[in-house]
């Protein structure tokens, strides 16, 4: 047990967001507004730590691509805030995009119950990652993208590792420097990812208050990844999104605006050829654009592997 505590506090040793952040040691002394400021201070440094980070985060995007392609499916995994924000992501891809809920997954330590109410200890328990990879099935066609700032996080790894042995990608995203993969205490986490996304964020405000400028980073580096790899695979025509689903008043008015935008028809045909296509907005849109029936629409976007785009050459 000593030995192993030896080991973590060594590791925690390394990591910028467990260091004192020298902006802020004596933020207890100051008013509100000045601590806003510090940390609003703080926030602006982020974008630029992830922009350091988009070409790794283009070859994630290119792995998530590849595999939902080939039927394979993603899989956020973290514990406490870095799961929290998994969650959210996957969860806003079927509305947004029209994905099944399959498609997008996240795993969080200690389950559903973590989400609101965190628990301790329940980042340690690797062999509970494992089971609930093997649960969902996880295949080598899958890409199991691990969340975790401090690199470290037991949950996160041993998922990582057991995604690694089946032959599925495996992603991490951390907010310390990728220099410390090539560290003694890091090195058999660097044998099992096949990128590493690390957005240097550096000391928290807070030391150790990763749900401040790291929660933040990987919050901007999620949304590129399923963003990007959304619209790689056509659901996207332009900058508009044209597969989602209509599961709310807001969002059917949403459908009819955007055949609007696209096509240039009035409100009254919008809504027309939203009911045609069976709520469709990419039927409709070629149905209206190319002016044929719902079948041949249907067989022109098949042909372009679902994007609108080509479907309308």
């Amino acid at each position: 047990m000593i030995k192993e505590n030896n080991t973590l506090f060594n590791q925690l040793q390394l990591l910028q967001t467990e260091a004192q952040n020298k902006n802020s040691k004596r933020i207890d002394e100051l008013d509100t507004l000045k601590i806003l400021e510090i940390i609003n201070n703080e926030d602006k440094t982020v974008a630029y730590s992830v922009e350091k980070e988009l070409k790794y985060i283009a070859k994630a995007v290119e792995l998530i691509v590849k595999s939902f392609k080939n039927g394979g499916r993603l899989f956020y995994v973290g514990a406490g805030t870095s799961g929290r924000l998994g969650i959210i992501d996957a969860a806003e891809m079927p509305p947004t995009y029209g994905t099944e809920p399959s498609l997008v997954q996240a795993i969080i330590a200690g389950g559903k119950k973590t989400v609101f109410r965190s628990q301790e200890g329940v980042e340690d328990r690797e062999v509970e990652a494992i089971k609930n990879l093997r649960k969902l099935k996880l295949s080598d066609q899958d890409v199991v993208c691990g969340i975790a700032a401090s690199l470290r996080t037991p949950f996160v790894v041993a998922a990582l590792a057991y995604a690694k042995s089946i032959g599925a990608k495996t992603i991490l995203i951390s907010t310390n420097s990728r220099k410390l993969l090539n560290d003694k205490n890091f090195t058999n986490l660097k044998k099992i990812i096949d990128v590493a996304i690390c957005p240097e964020v550096g000391p928290e405000v807070i030391a150790g208050s990763t749900r401040m400028k790291s929660g933040t980073a990987q919050k901007m580096v999620l949304n590129m990844l399923t963003t990007a790899s959304m619209i790689r695979i056509g659901k996207v025509y332009g900058n508009l999104m044209v597969d989602l689903k209509m599961n709310s008043r807001k969002l059917e008015e949403r459908a009819k605006r955007i055949i609007m935008l696209i096509t240039g028809v009035d409100y009254d045909t919008a809504d027309t050829y939203l009911r045609k296509s069976g709520g469709n907005v990419k039927l409709a849109l070629i149905m209206i654009t190319k002016k044929v029936s719902r079948a041949e629409a249907m067989r022109r976007l098949k042909k372009a592997n679902g994007f609108v785009r080509l479907a309308l050459k």
